[in-house]
């Protein structure tokens, strides 16, 4: 028969877990966020600022007529990162562009030649995410060493 040593005090850390990972996750997420969007908002095209502006994340759900660039869900670490709101409504037209056509209503058969695309939101996004992953990781790890460590 096999005996645990200190089974009690392992029970205690063990349960202790959960709580300080997601303390040290959300922080780190908010970090990484953080950097994400500031990424973002010196890359957009400024015109009067609002869109620059309107770039920004939170925990929860982004505001009415955002463009989401990625929704990280968990039990209750969910962080939104968004770009656009009621008045920025036209961000997902500066990323991706518009295409050529012909006007309708009050120019009606003018042609628009549309807009280029000026990537300015997945790609912050996509050049971060593999840091951003490895730091969330580091962050999981220190806080099961602070755990185990006992303070």
């Amino acid at each position: 028969m096999t005996s645990v040593l200190n089974l009690a005090r392992l029970n205690r850390k063990l349960k202790r877990l959960p709580q300080v990972a997601s303390q040290y996750i959300r922080q780190e997420m908010e970090k990484v966020a953080a950097d994400i969007v500031a990424m973002m908002k010196s890359l957009v095209a400024v015109d009067d600022g609002t869109l620059r502006d309107s770039i920004g994340w939170t925990w929860g759900k982004a505001p009415k007529g955002s463009m989401v660039v990625s929704t990280v869900k968990g039990d209750d670490l969910t962080l939104t990162i968004y770009a656009g709101n009621t008045e920025a409504y036209y961000a997902r037209w500066v990323e991706f562009g518009t295409a050529q056509h012909v006007n309708g209503g009050k120019f009606k058969g003018t042609a628009n030649p549309g807009t280029s695309a000026q990537p300015y939101f997945f790609v912050s996004f996509r050049a971060n995410k593999k840091g951003a992953k490895r730091n969330i990781r580091k962050a999981a790890r220190d806080a099961a060493r602070k755990v185990a460590a006992g303070s």
